[in-house]
């Protein structure tokens, strides 16, 4: 019997002029086959037949045949067998042989309509077509390319477009679903682009008969022969790549690596997010974030990220659009996502898109997975510490059974048990302590018709944490989205966007019933933002939009708890803020080679009433002796007002097909500041607004990159070095008071800061080996000398993020579809910290004398992890799949610090050193699907 998979295309070819559906007196099939595997039954058919079967092996290892046949022709016993499964069949009946392929069917003849043209717009298309081609202002559907070797005309022949250019747009898709990131081109002249997040594209190139190449992860390479009249719609149906049903991968863009404009960027599909071994055995989006170069964790068991130098506050975080202020659990030791409802996560560390604003660092904007068009269906899992549940299915109606719908629902929800963990922290507080948390999401959209589409996201989180026996902390994160967008032509598309986002914590505390009280905080936000893309010309594509955010802030609100409290109630004055914006941003490309990107974003910030605003004498650091009066403002009245031109640019040259140098520059601003007095992520983290006194943070940045793709594009090189100055962010006084804070300005300091480094990565995207191996050099610094303030007689000195060495490499190997294995290894320098160096007697007192701030470092931080996952066989008639997964965090049990503090016993100050997770921490997760 043949096996030879990857002579099916061949066998495919020779067979195509010969028909395909069953002849009268063709072979009929008789016997009882249940419980035999699919290579055993192929055999005793091949052995009572002329039958021969070509398939690859691996692919049917797992499916069991259940049938009895009498007398039955190929077709029917073969319909039985694959009924439920995505695996096709086709029997070529000229020459009796047989072909098993996933999803689709191997085509074995010409179509009858092979030597006819295709239709120009507006005529009647043929069935193989699945729908006649048209300019989208028609309104009617787009051709859908599905054959490799029939020729798609675009517009009406007579057509004669000026400068004899056009513009192709269309969407990619495979098993119906959008397809983004992948690659669309022509070879000569050398013209492509990249699909976006719907998987839409948008080609203008001269008029003329080509090949249309479509190349990306996850599908087949695929070619369509197009002729182009006139602009017009041509949708793409690819298959998904065959060779490894359930290969993890890394979202390298393939040549957009190379040919993309973007730098400074690493998006991630959620199969690799999956692969990546992480503590209590839970998928984890922020934590494979900080494996990639350029980003460092904050400490040990926390999903703060710093990048490239910046704080955690300098972050933005989007899900679907809408901000997270606080996207973690349990103290950091969980992200806020649950990955069954996450599709990828990308991050923006240099050349900002110009959409984006609001943060200095980076942007990190998560989408969310749509739901299954076509059917019900659900996955989850079950660990030690968590468990979730995700269900999805189809919404409105559907033309065919098997057709997708017009829309599509999914919900998340996941919830924890957690306080067996507390038990085994080394210390007594924690181990008489309480966690919990639990969160949930929804996603729907639905197209109203070829031109226009809705979404809806909600989301919502909880956490409770009891620290021993009388204090309760709780906080929540709140967030909805609802998006429209509009395509107006083939060249203009656009995207309303309405958001709102709630962060809020309380306190509770019980440990002195005279002191007993409760402690509220919270920030809103509203915003609208409207996006459109517009092709204006051939060798330009224009982006452009507004958006408008507002702000509302509880800064804190302090109420006596119970009859004996004698705190008399304390409540911060509510900040009110408006920010908003513009942009336009113009891709040129100037050659094949060649191209630049020119952006300009315009915000301006307004601090709201109604407020009462201290003054200070103009030149003396503020404080209580210098205040000289009040001054109070009305609603709505302006008290502060800032703004400015953020300028993006970057420029791409392609030295050859698999290299590429990139430049870019950006600024931007930053109107809201997070207060802390941790460098790691705390449920206490508050947010102020710019006001009178506290300006804006201003960063520009300027990076330079090489990038070099290896191995048909499979193995990505790239470098990136980059400089940064910080202006305005906040640093804070020694003893600062953060929390009930009338007057924060007397207590913190405007600083300044500069970051650079370089970054080095190595990336294999496929194979049974991939992942990938990072090097980052890097330092940050801060400076605070003004006229009226100083740290540190006014030298720079290392941020709490400066750490300049950091190694990662994160690998994955597959045994077997059913079985394989990850490895994550990190070290990185100790981050700064500051120490008590003597003891001296003042005042009738003893005083601590300590370093210059950020002097010493804590021990060098070091990890590994690792991971085996293995599936259950892949019957295709079972109620669930499912797999199990065995992970170990730090598997070498290295006692990394947590934190590091002083104490002062006996009249003598010892530091301590706690660790979280001072031995390897086993965890076995049970993961399903159905």
């Amino acid at each position: 019997m043949t096996r030879l998979y990857f002579g099916i295309l061949l066998a495919g070819l020779l067979a195509s002029s010969y028909p395909t559906l069953a002849q009268q007196g063709s072979p009929s099939i008789s016997g009882d086959f249940r419980n035999l595997r699919f290579e055993q039954f192929a055999q005793r058919v091949e052995a009572q037949t002329p039958y021969r079967f070509y398939f690859n092996p691996a692919a049917l290892d797992s499916v069991t045949v259940q049938v009895q046949a009498n007398e039955l022709p190929l077709v029917a016993v073969l319909r039985q067998i694959f009924e439920h499964s995505s695996l096709r069949f086709a029997i070529d009946e000229a020459t009796n042989r047989v072909f098993i392929t996933p999803e689709y069917p191997l085509q074995t003849r010409l179509p009858d309509e092979f030597f006819q043209a295709a239709p120009v717009s507006g005529s009647p298309p043929p069935a193989i077509a699945g729908g006649g081609q048209a300019p989208a202002r028609t309104g009617r559907p787009a051709e859908m390319g599905t054959s490799e070797f029939r020729i798609y005309e675009i517009g009406p022949r007579q057509a004669a477009p000026p400068g004899n250019r056009a513009t192709i747009t269309g969407v990619v898709r495979t098993s119906k679903e959008p397809v983004p990131g992948v690659a669309v081109f022509i070879d000569s002249p050398n013209i492509g682009t990249a699909t976006d997040k719907e998987g839409a594209y948008s080609l203008t190139l001269p008029v003329g008969r080509y090949n249309l190449n479509i190349r990306g992860l996850g599908i087949r390479p695929t070619r369509r022969q197009i002729w182009v009249h006139a602009s017009g719609r041509l949708d793409l149906e690819v298959l998904s790549d065959v060779t490894s049903l359930r290969e993890v991968v890394v979202q390298g863009q393939k040549e957009g690596n190379v040919r993309g404009m973007q730098m400074g960027v690493q998006k991630l599909d959620i199969k690799v997010i999956k692969q990546v071994p992480t503590v209590f055995g839970e998928a984890d989006i922020l934590r494979v974030v900080t494996a990639l170069p350029g980003v460092k964790t904050i400490g040990e068991g926390s999903t703060g990220f710093s990048v490239r130098g910046g704080g955690t506050d300098q972050n933005l975080v989007l899900f679907n659009g809408a901000t997270i202020y606080n996207p973690a659990h349990l103290f950091g030791f969980f992200s806020a996502f649950n990955p069954d409802a996450v599709q990828s996560a990308e991050l923006y560390k240099s050349a900002i898109p110009v959409r984006y604003g609001g943060r200095l660092a980076s942007v990190l904007e998560i989408e969310g997975r749509e739901g299954n068009r076509k059917k019900f269906g659900g996955s989850g899992g079950i660990g030690l510490l968590t468990s979730r549940l995700e269900l999805e299915g189809p919404l409105g109606p559907r033309t065919q059974e098997d057709a997708p719908a017009k829309g599509s629902f999914l919900v998340s929800g996941r919830t924890s048990y957690s306080d067996w963990l507390l038990h085994q922290v080394p210390s007594p507080t924690l181990k008489n302590s309480a966690a919990s948390f639990y969160d949930l999401s929804a996603y729907l959209t639905y197209d109203l018709d070829d031109k226009n589409s809705l979404s809806a996201t909600g989301y919502f989180s909880h956490d409770r944490f009891r620290l021993a026996s009388d204090t309760i902390y709780e906080y929540r994160n709140t967030a909805a989205a609802l998006k429209w967008k509009h395509t107006f032509s083939p060249q203009l598309a656009g995207t309303l966007t309405g958001t709102y986002s709630r962060y809020g914590f309380n306190l509770k505390t019980t440990r002195n019933e005279y002191a007993a009280s409760t402690f509220d905080y919270s920030i809103n936000q509203a915003a609208v933002q409207a996006d459109a893309s517009y092709l204006w010309h051939a060798k330009h594509t224009l982006d452009f939009g507004a958006s408008t955010l507002l702000y509302n802030t509880a800064p804190g609100n302090q109420q006596p708890l119970g009859s004996s409290s004698l705190l008399l109630p304390t409540i911060i004055q509510h900040e009110r803020a408006l920010e908003s914006a513009v942009y336009a941003a113009d891709r040129f490309d100037i050659s094949p080679r060649f191209a630049v990107v020119l952006g300009l974003r315009y915000s301006f910030f307004q601090a709201l009433g109604p407020r009462q605003v201290r003054d200070y004498i103009a030149g003396l650091s503020r404080s209580e002796s210098t205040v000289t009066g009040t001054t109070d403002y009305s609603g709505g009245q302006v008290l502060a007002n800032y703004g400015g031109p953020e300028w993006r640019f970057s420029a791409k040259y392609e030295l050859t097909a698999t290299s590429s140098v990139k430049v870019s520059y950006n600024r931007t601003r930053q109107y809201v500041h997070q207060l802390t007095n941790t460098t790691v992520v705390s449920p206490t983290d508050s947010w102020k607004l710019s006001d009178k006194y506290i300006r804006p943070q201003v960063g520009d940045q300027v990076a330079l990159g090489y990038y070099h793709n290896f191995k048909r594009n499979t193995v990505e090189f790239s470098v990136e070095g980059y400089y940064k100055r910080i202006q305005d962010f906040l640093d804070y006084k020694g003893g600062a008071v953060l929390l009930l804070n009338p007057h924060l300005e007397t207590d913190v300091l405007n600083a300044n800061g500069r970051a650079y480094g370089v970054e080095v990565l190595l990336r294999k995207n496929v194979g049974k080996i991939n992942g990938w191996l990072s090097y980052t050099y890097a330092r940050s610094l801060v400076q605070v000398n003004t006229a009226t303030d100083q740290v540190n007689g006014g030298n720079w000195y290392p941020s709490n993020y400066d750490k300049p060495h950091d190694v990662t490499l994160v690998g994955n190997y597959r045994f077997s579809r059913r079985f394989n294995t990850s490895l994550n290894f990190n070290y990185s320098t100790g981050r700064p910290i500051t120490l008590p160096l003597a003891k001296y007697y003042i005042d009738d007192a003893y005083r601590v004398y300590y370093s210059d701030r950020n002097a010493y470092r804590v021990p060098d931080y070091y990890r590994v992890d690792f991971a085996v996952n293995f599936e259950s066989n892949h019957r295709i008639k079972k109620l669930a799949h499912s797999s199990w997964t065995v992970s170990i965090y730090n598997l070498t049990g290295r006692r990394n610090p947590y934190s590091v503090y002083f104490q002062s016993t006996g009249g003598q100050i010892k530091g301590y050193k706690l660790s979280i997770f001072g031995q390897p921490i086993p965890t076995l997760t049970y993961n399903f699907r159905f």
